[in-house]
């Protein structure tokens, strides 16, 4: 079994890492006022300096700025495109037990892409880092599942295919302006696929005012109309997500319900899949995934919890896959980021990192350094 030089990698992560003391003060200053912008900034770049490091030196072959300069996972990238205006809702999105900022956005204009913020985000992570750098942005699947057609104004999209051309169109120059930043990791990050699965987020997406059983093969569609200009040394991949707010989650179910087609429909390079409790069912689906070049990163390490896992059961797990992956397609990671939002989950920094060493050893034990 040959390590892996290139993206994804044997030992990965999904992107987010717990927001350290420092930033979460600076944070809550900035915000009521008591320091610049440009000295936020100054600590947000010190301290992603010092996470890029320690990624590097438990062994990853990857770096992410830890979404450090974020709110949220997905907000932060949708307010940056061409036609989106952000709001205050009635309520935050609800999970189990608890409920997010009361943020939303509506589509309010046509959907582009005309620069971002990010892209000198992704360059600084560049010049700092001495592993590979990967980028983290929200899947165009996402854009849309939990805001359906009613957060989408029918007076500049009477009908959702110009809307869904559009939206793809954005996505292809914000993967042309990252590989133009220099970027050759990016990945996209997905609730949408994952939810679908639950039933109860398909009754809610029918209130929305959407068909759910036709969202699979049009966010295939979708996926694909977004990522057919991705230059050939560009991996991209996708991470499937049932929801991630202080240690919390929205949906339940196995991914049956979309598998053949997310796994054998859609041109992403690599996956990363949740599968780190029940809730994620098994791995049937996983007999959708074609044989090939392209990677399943299997999420068998919680970020929810600080308990670690047990190195064996999580091999006998990767054993337990191999009856529908080859081993040499199969890759380990956390099913999930560490701090989706700046709150954060429910764990120590020590607890995070001593998660990401543990996945780095399980590698190198399984297939080698």
């Amino acid at each position: 079994m040959t390590t892996r030089t290139a993206p994804p990698f044997r030992a990965d992560h999904v992107g987010s890492l717990l927001r350290p003391a420092p930033l979460k003060e600076a944070r809550a200053k900035y915000a009521r006022g008591a320091i610049a912008s440009a000295q936020l900034k100054d600590i947000e770049d010190r301290e992603i300096e010092k996470v890029v490091r320690k990624q590097e030196e438990i062994g990853l072959r990857l770096a992410t700025d830890g979404e450090f300069r974020r709110s949220w996972w997905h907000f932060d990238f949708f307010r940056g495109l061409d036609g989106v205006t952000p709001y205050t809702t009635d309520h935050g999105i609800q999970f189990h037990g608890v409920q997010t900022k009361a943020q939303g956005i509506k589509i309010t204009g046509k959907i582009g892409f005309s620069g971002h913020p990010m892209l000198e985000h992704f360059k600084f992570l560049k010049n700092r880092a001495r592993v590979t750098p990967k980028m983290t942005i929200p899947a165009p699947s996402t854009f849309h599942f939990r805001q359906g057609r009613a957060a989408v104004s029918k007076d500049v999209y009477p009908t959702l295919d110009p809307f869904f051309d559009d939206l793809a169109a954005a996505y292809r120059a914000a993967i042309r302006a990252f590989y133009d930043a220099g970027c050759r990791y990016l990945q996209l990050d997905d609730t949408a696929w994952a939810m679908v699965c639950d039933a109860n987020e398909r009754a809610q997406s029918k209130g929305r005012g959407d068909d759910p059983n036709t969202l699979p093969k049009r966010y295939a569609a979708l996926t694909n109309a977004a990522l057919e200009q991705k230059p050939a040394d560009m991996t991209i991949t996708m991470h499937s997500c049932r929801g991630n707010f202080r240690s919390t989650f929205i949906a339940s179910g196995g991914y049956e319900f979309v598998a053949e087609q997310l796994l054998g429909d859609t041109a992403f390079d690599g996956y990363f899949l949740e599968y780190d409790s029940e809730r994620a069912g098994g791995f049937e689906p996983l007999r959708f995934f074609p044989k090939g070049n392209k990677r399943l990163v299997l999420g068998l390490v919680t970020s929810k919890s600080g308990a670690l896992e047990n190195k064996d059961a999580i091999k006998r797990r990767i054993d337990e896959a191999t009856k529908y992956v080859a081993l040499d397609q199969l890759c380990l990671s956390p099913q999930c980021g560490f701090a989706s939002t700046e709150e954060g989950n429910v764990l120590a920094e020590a607890e995070q990192w001593a998660k990401l060493r543990m996945i780095v050893e399980i590698a190198d034990d399984v297939w080698g350094r």
